[in-house]
């Protein structure tokens, strides 16, 4: 096999978590795009490694039987979905098994306790899921004129970048995310074509409109705008904001905050530090599991409320609790699970004793380096009179030992040292810094619950933390219909000599 060969007989056996089809020639793995298990194709190689080649799609020779016809005319050219052309029950089975088979091959589980992946409840929960749109824009690039005037190249483009590219795939509507994010939008796009707004050029380094993101509420209908900017403001604001207004609420939902972000930066970062809001509140506000959590610009909340419920549901039935425990709830966030938990611990000893007995009611420390989530997190846990729960700025690999040894509150009061009867982990793709594990593993909570958006990280932890731990069940959660990423809850005990 050769560089610019074109290869036939290639059958795709699985997927990539990019959502490349995995097949092979005489023996070495070939990564196609654009195929699906049980493909037969021909493909030129683009690229020759060692032990594996990239391929091109050239012709698809024998469809699977679980390829479908996409619904969206961008697939393929958006760097979006990686699944439009496959069943979803076949999807669902791949995805189960990436975590399957990321236990058995890094966490060294031969044969790993799984519960089958839960699913959306019907296909038409599968569209317009996304409670958050992140949009790159674009107007092809900028012309400096004399003077220094700056005049856009091109129509307005709003849309998502291809895979692997910064080519901006212009879209008309995306099925996974919310109607409002779609009018938002397109009335962002018409004003930006008929005031004459610049879309920030990597080039030149100039122009002002770089991203859109749009948070959306379903349980409440309300709307967030977050215009980020290469500059101080918009010009003609008060336009915009009525566009926006408008066409939100032509698709039934009520625009509340609009605000703007400023990232002057010459850097791929979406956003800056800098929120301003230039119209309605700060936050909105978003309900779950029977909590109100206000969402600020900046704070991180899971993507698929419906699939959150059943995701946080999950967590809860894990951690088991009875009442009177101590939760440590890492990379907390705004705080949805730790509340959530505070609230069960509040209800139980409700239950226990007819009133509020704080003597015996469990408490929650949550830990979470971003600060305005930290804010968030406590201003939530007043929203809803939860007062058995903290919520502390820091790394959780520093923090969390803070707590456990003792610390000084922000009020100036020593508070004594706690140790975790559970531990909830929810942190980013990377997973967890080594020294966490290792302060985890010292402290010795009787369950660990991990949430992880990335198999690979999940198992590498699981097996830092073998040990000590013991997975009894794993379960993958479809929190992304149509991608390939995946969701997964995994309970680990202590184990007993």
């Amino acid at each position: 096999m050769e560089k610019g060969q074109t290869v036939s007989g290639i059958k795709i056996e699985d997927m990539s978590a990019e959502g490349n089809g995995i097949g092979r020639y005489n023996g070495m793995a070939v990564f196609v795009g654009g195929t699906v298990p049980g493909d037969e194709v021909s493909a030129e190689i683009v690229k020759l490694k060692k032990n594996y080649a990239l391929g091109r799609l050239v012709s698809i020779d024998r469809p699977s039987k679980d390829r479908v016809r996409s619904d969206c005319t961008y697939f393929g050219n958006c760097g979006g979905c990686a699944f439009r052309n496959i069943s979803y029950e076949a999807e669902l089975i791949l995805k189960e098994k990436q975590v399957r088979d990321k236990l058995v091959r890094i966490a060294g589980i031969t044969e790993p306790k799984m519960s089958p992946i839960i699913a959306m409840d019907d296909m038409k929960g599968v569209s317009r899921y996304r409670n958050k749109a992140q949009f790159p824009v674009s107007t092809d690039g900028i012309i400096i004129e004399k003077g220094g005037i700056i005049r856009a190249l091109g129509k307005p483009k709003i849309g998502f970048y291809s895979r692997g590219s910064h080519k901006l795939t212009d879209i008309e509507d995306c099925f996974i995310q919310s109607r409002a994010a779609i009018a938002a939008a397109q009335a962002l796009k018409k004003f930006m074509d008929e005031d004459h707004i610049t879309a920030w050029d990597e080039k030149w380094q100039r122009g002002l409109m770089r991203h859109l993101i749009v948070k959306t509420a379903e349980s409440t209908g309300e709307v967030m705008v977050i215009l980020v900017i290469n500059g101080k403001g918009v010009p003609n604001a008060e336009k915009l904001v009525g566009m926006l207004d408008n066409a939100v609420y032509e698709e039934g939902y009520s625009l509340e905050s609009v605000v703007i972000n400023i990232n002057k930066e010459k850097t791929s970062c979406i956003t800056g530090d800098e929120y301003i809001t230039i119209a309605g509140k700060p936050t909105i506000i978003s309900r779950c599991m029977e909590l109100d959590f206000e969402i600020s610009p900046s704070a991180f909340y899971q993507v698929n409320p419906v699939q959150t419920e059943k995701l946080y549901g999950k967590v809860m039935e894990y951690a088991a609790l009875k009442g009177d425990e101590t939760v440590f709830d890492l990379y907390c966030g705004v705080g949805t699970i730790g509340l959530i938990a505070a609230d069960r611990l509040r209800k139980l000893t409700r239950e226990k004793f007819g009133f509020d007995d704080y003597d015996h009611m469990g408490r929650v420390y949550g830990v979470e380096y971003v600060k305005g989530a930290v804010a968030d997190a406590n201003r939530n846990a007043v929203i809803n009179g939860i007062v058995n729960a903290e919520f502390i700025c820091g790394k959780a690999e520093e923090k969390t030992q803070d707590i456990i040894n003792g610390y000084t509150d922000k009020n100036g009061r020593e508070v004594k040292g706690k140790r975790p009867d559970i531990v909830i982990i929810d942190p980013p793709r990377s997973g967890c810094d080594s020294r966490l594990i290792e302060t985890i593993a010292e402290a010795a909570p009787e369950r660990v619950v991990y949430v992880s958006c990335d198999p690979a990280t999940l198992a590498r932890d699981i097996k830092a933390l073998s040990s000590y731990y013991e997975l009894t069940e794993a379960v993958p959660v479809d929190m992304f219909p149509r991608t390939a990423n995946i969701e997964t809850v995994a309970l680990l005990v202590r184990k007993r000599w």
